[in-house]
């Protein structure tokens, strides 16, 4: 067996900018790996976003990636790659290329190589950056039209951030996300602002490693593991702190190990989030099929671009539609 393994470095601008509690961009920088099969000529690609955040960057992702050109050029399969790649963006980017190809060459969706049901359209949330509250109240206006708005929060101050949002907003579902910003000294007053404010979710609100205050409180809102769950092997560590996971290709190294993490979090009886990094319609399409699994779906990462690749998904506010063949899978 022949193959070949091409990668690349991609940038897409962000309409505006992305700002979270660790700080702003205005682009969303991708790997995508391609993997062709020499006899036939079908290829299959799959992006990933690297994240300093977990030690990633552009140059290492494209380093890890390439490490693997001769295992791939032998035929390197999905179940082979979990063994030899640890979890993160390099390893989805490989995997997400080899599901690609083995539908172009099986003839075969990647839904069903996957053992999972057809994906159908999905309402999925659209994220608010973090900002002043009065600038968030303005953007949560310019929302208000969809059903699902993810809050971007920094820590001190967020109360106000979030009156603002629903000021803004008045009818729309809010998610918020502190990406790590918060204490547990602040618990208490954010958790009572996100309740007035009628929050269905909260996502991540302490540090990773250091969320176990999260076991000794009421959570009348549901919290959500982000940071601090990136595949199975992460579970034991969530219990009695978490309600929710949310499941990022990025995190799990692939929609192989996503599928997997999603049925033993059901299996535990967690909520589920299908979630993204900042990327295009190429790094959607492949969490697409674990839509029908989740609570809450989170793959706007098209909609946060100036520019999105094409052919790329299609939406219709927040629906998005299953990737058609030409895309992915």
């Amino acid at each position: 067996m022949s193959r070949r393994l091409t990668v690349a470095v991609e940038r897409f601008p962000i309409a505006g900018a992305f700002t979270i509690a660790r700080g702003s961009r205005t682009e969303a920088v991708v790997v995508v790996a391609r993997i062709t099969d020499a006899e036939t000529g079908a290829a299959g690609q799959g992006e990933c976003v690297p994240y300093a955040r977990y030690g990633e960057s552009p140059e290492s992702v494209l380093a890890l990636i390439r490490a693997q050109e001769e295992a791939i050029g032998a035929g390197l399969t999905r179940a082979e790659l979990l063994e030899r790649v640890g979890a993160g963006a390099a390893r989805n980017a490989l995997d997400c290329a080899l599901f690609d190809l083995e539908a172009k060459l099986g003839g075969r969706p990647a839904w069903g190589i996957a053992g999972l049901p057809p994906p159908e359209p999905a309402l999925t949330a659209y994220t608010l950056s973090l900002g002043t509250p009065e600038s968030m109240e303005a953007a949560a206006r310019g929302a208000a039209q969809r059903p699902l708005l993810k809050v971007k929060l920094g820590g001190e101050g967020d109360p106000a951030r979030i009156a603002a949002v629903r000021r803004g907003a008045p009818e729309s579902r809010l998610i918020v996300d502190a990406n790590e910003a918060w204490r547990a000294e602040t618990l208490e007053a954010n958790l009572a602002a996100c309740l007035e404010a009628g929050v269905g979710l909260i996502e991540q609100p302490l540090p990773a490693g250091d969320d176990a205050a999260l076991a000794g409180i009421s959570r009348p809102i549901p919290i959500c593991a982000d940071e601090s769950l990136h595949d199975r092997a992460g579970l034991d560590a969530l219990a009695d702190r978490y309600d929710a996971i949310n499941i990022k290709l990025d995190k799990t190294g692939g929609l192989t190990e996503a599928v997997m993490l999603a049925h033993e979090a059901r299996a535990r009886g967690l909520s589920l989030m299908i979630g993204c990094m900042v990327g295009t319609s190429l790094a959607m399409a492949p969490a697409m099929l674990l839509a029908h699994h989740a609570d809450y779906v989170d793959l706007d990462g098209p909609l946060l671009l100036a520019r999105d690749r094409a052919p790329g998904l299609r939406f219709e506010g927040s629906l998005i539609h299953p990737p058609e063949p030409e895309l992915w899978g």
